[in-house]
């Protein structure tokens, strides 16, 4: 049973969310069944019998039968079929009564159709079918209903909310049709007889969408329904803020910056990511030379999510999260996963039960830091066109997406116990209250928020709070192949670059992170441009590794803590990093328990560098362990290659600390002994453990990656010298069942 409430009640809750989250294209058809709905809501003295125009039988006496829902018809303006006018009286042509009132008429008259091209209100020819064939004179002016424009925006994203005629007694509906009767006589001089479908029918075919939301707002303020009058034009405002937010956000993520300076249609180069449905899931372990434990993860990979799959309809039905966490390592396509959900948004192709999706990106939120601000103030400061909205009015709506990016480089604590309650979203705090309190679910108490981070750095969920958990995983082989289909237009070139990077092994496996992929794309593409031909690729690994690095380290970094880590002190970082990294892999050892992790680093390296990552095993039941590793095993034996160089270069030690034995080894620079006992201690291990961090090693004496790693050297050398002795020393071992790794120690010196 529904609840019925006085004349001026509002609409019900699921019928303004019908409006809020439907097309603009409003067609008689769905405004017939808003209406239908709301009829439920009139007066327990009126029967919706009553209002209608009896089309059908007759209604049964019993209780299931009290309101009779006419059927559904086509409106005016649906199907080809012309409209019978074989019973009407034609007169002269008079001006249109809409024409007559200046107040009325569209800032632009000319314009029929929206910027895509499709018509807003119903067809031009199809609603002039009522002009044309029953034309009648001006009607009396109608000092009353005069508005201001103001409220009318863009003509394609108008809602024509005419629930707003049935939320009162049917006696008052009754008199709003005679007062539509009384100022235009000639379109309604059957209105008494008219049901809403028809009423909806003949304004629209008269006045068109817009002229029909003006003019029953201003009948309803002289019925003194100012209630209505308002929400009515609250929904027209909401609609019109969310057609401008939409256009915002096209131009804001339509663009991917790919090479310095160039970007891209974001559609052109979006590739389908591996989403899983469940969290924990370690890093990738796929290795070229040796074969590592597989971890035991806290759950098993669930299914893998689309992108239209995440934050659906459906899935937010099955699980009700207030909050949902997006996990994953550095580099995996988090950022590039929420542009894409936004674009489609803001083009409508998915995810339109959200009303409206505001992107906070961290980047952003940090300019309010230092001085107290309201939620409003944030959304109108970032997304101007929003001004005209109280966001306060949001509280009414269930679908509210917030999407904070990178919410783990925020440095402040989320003191979620004592952190004082905050529910008023005009009035203005600290950032770290608006954020503690949007998470909580105290500020527009009815929304969703989504954050991306990276796994297990910073606890954002509230203890009381029902939140839910995704990871991206990166690419899968299949996409790696499509990333560079797209972003190579020429297909003689994708498919080079897809040879190339198959042919080294541990690059294809890395290419999993869309950040290497891109890494790998940016350089092929600077070649192909420099030859103007398909010219030979680096087969230098080590140049690679060493371009993420300084993208994780150095360009990444600084949007995380800019101010916090000084040349020397990066430095130190990557020494005691590498150092950890290097008895490690001594040890056989590819993760390690969080507790044993040195504290000194362990921020740097899992939430501001994103080298390593942390995340939960189970090694027995019931019995769960944190562990950190770094994001991928051959990161762990490139960083401890570098650390075992810089030290001999800055430092002139040797980590191995022997003398080497061999006398055939030629004399050279002092790095040499370096080289030296690393080619013994490799020749020793039979699993090959040491295998890519000799290739690492050799690779960084190479001139391109030297000129890469100056940064961090305290004096040069000769480049030159020291790729020629490292070529000799090569050479001079012979050992058949080191040869294949060692043909690839020359590759990585570009011999």
């Amino acid at each position: 049973m529904h609840d019925h409430a006085g004349t001026d009640r509002l609409p019900c809750d699921n019928t303004v969310q019908r409006f809020c989250w439907s097309s603009p294209h409003l067609s008689s058809v769905l405004l017939y069944d808003i209406m239908a709905d709301s009829l439920v809501m009139s007066s327990e003295n009126s029967s919706i019998g009553d209002a209608v125009s009896g089309r059908g039988e007759g209604a049964s006496n019993e209780d299931e039968d009290l309101y009779y829902i006419p059927e559904r018809r086509p409106s005016l303006d649906l199907g080809p079929a012309p409209m019978d006018t074989s019973h009407w009286h034609f007169v002269d042509q008079a001006l249109s009564p809409a024409e007559s009132y200046g107040s009325l008429n569209s800032d632009d008259p000319e314009e029929k159709e929206d910027e895509e091209g499709s018509s807003t209100r119903y067809s031009q020819h199809k609603r002039s079918s009522w002009k044309e064939q029953s034309h009648f004179p001006a009607a009396t002016p109608l000092t009353a209903m005069t508005v201001k424009r103001s409220f009318l925006g863009k003509r394609c994203d108008q809602v024509l909310d005419f629930n707003s005629l049935t939320c009162a007694a049917m006696d008052e509906f009754l008199t709003f049709k005679w007062k539509l009767w009384t100022h235009f006589p000639q379109p309604f001089s059957g209105s008494q007889s008219m049901d809403i479908v028809d009423l909806v029918d003949r304004l629209l075919e008269t006045f068109g969408c817009e002229k029909s939301v003006v003019i029953t707002r201003t009948v309803l303020v002289t019925m003194s329904k100012s209630k209505l009058a308002e929400f009515l034009q609250t929904l027209c405002t909401k609609n019109e803020v969310r057609y401008e937010l939409r256009t915002a956000l096209k131009k804001k993520f339509a663009e991917e910056l790919i090479m310095e300076g160039e970007t891209v249609p974001l559609d052109d180069i979006y590739t389908d990511l591996c989403i899983s449905s469940a969290a924990d899931n370690g890093p990738n372990i796929e290795h070229e030379i040796m074969k590592i434990d597989k971890l035991n993860t806290k759950r098993t990979p669930d299914k893998l999510l689309s992108l239209a799959e995440t934050l659906s309809q459906e899935m937010l039905n099955s699980c009700y999260p207030r909050l949902m966490f997006l996990h994953g390592v550095a580099g995996s396509g988090k950022s590039m996963f929420v542009k894409k959900l936004v674009l489609d948004w803001a083009l409508e192709r998915s995810h339109q039960h959200f009303s409206f999706i505001f992107p906070l990106a961290l980047r952003e939120l940090k300019q309010f830091e230092s001085s107290e601000i309201s939620l409003e103030e944030i959304i109108w400061t970032l997304y101007p066109e929003t001004k005209r909205l109280k966001i306060e009015s949001l509280k009414s709506e269930d679908n509210v997406l917030f999407i904070f990016d990178g919410l783990d480089e925020y440095t402040e604590e989320f003191d979620f116990a004592q952190t004082e309650i905050h529910s008023d979203s005009s009035s203005r705090v600290s950032l770290n209250i608006n954020l503690v309190n949007i998470l909580r679910g105290r500020l527009l108490s009815s929304s969703m928020c989504l954050v991306t981070t990276r796994p297990q750095v910073n606890p954002f969920a509230p203890w009381d709070a029902h939140y839910d958990e995704l990871e991206v995983c990166g690419f899968s082989d299949a996409s790696k192949d499509e990333y560079f289909k797209k972003r190579f237009k020429d297909p003689n070139q994708a498919a080079t670059v897809i040879q190339y990077v198959k042919s080294l092994k541990s690059l294809h496996i890395m290419c999993h992170l869309p950040l290497v992929c891109t890494l790998v794309a940016d350089e092929c593409q600077r070649i192909f441009r420099e030859t103007r031909s398909v010219a030979k690729l680096p087969r230098s690994l080590t140049y690679m590794y060493t371009k993420l690095l300084l993208t994780l380290v150095r360009h990444l970094r600084k949007t995380r803590a800019p101010d916090l880590l000084s040349p020397e002190a990066e430095q130190n970082f990557l020494l005691e990093l590498g150092k950890l990294a290097f008895t490690m892999l001594e040890k056989g050892q590819f993760k390690i328990i969080s507790t044993d992790w040195p504290e000194s680093i362990a921020e740097e390296a899992v939430v501001r560098s994103g080298l390593c990552t942390q995340y939960t095993i189970t090694p027995y039941v019931l019995f769960y362990e944190d562990m950190v590793s770094f994001i991928h095993p051959t990161v762990q034996e490139y960083l401890a290659a570098l650390y075992a160089y810089l030290i001999s270069r800055n430092q002139e030690k040797n980590i191995f600390d022997v003398k080497p034995k061999f006398s055939v080894y030629p004399k050279g620079h002092k790095i040499m002994d370096l080289y030296k006992a690393a080619m013994e201690k490799s020749l020793q291990s039979p699993d090959g453990k040491l295998d890519m961090f000799l290739r690492f090693l050799f690779g960084m004496a190479c001139k391109t990656n030297q000129e890469l790693l100056h940064p961090f050297l305290k004096s040069p050398a000769k480049a030159g010298d020291l790729t020629r002795d490292c070529v000799s020393l090569i050479k001079k071992v012979k050992e058949p069942s080191a040869s294949s790794n060692l043909q690839r120690c020359l590759e990585e010196l570009e011999m």
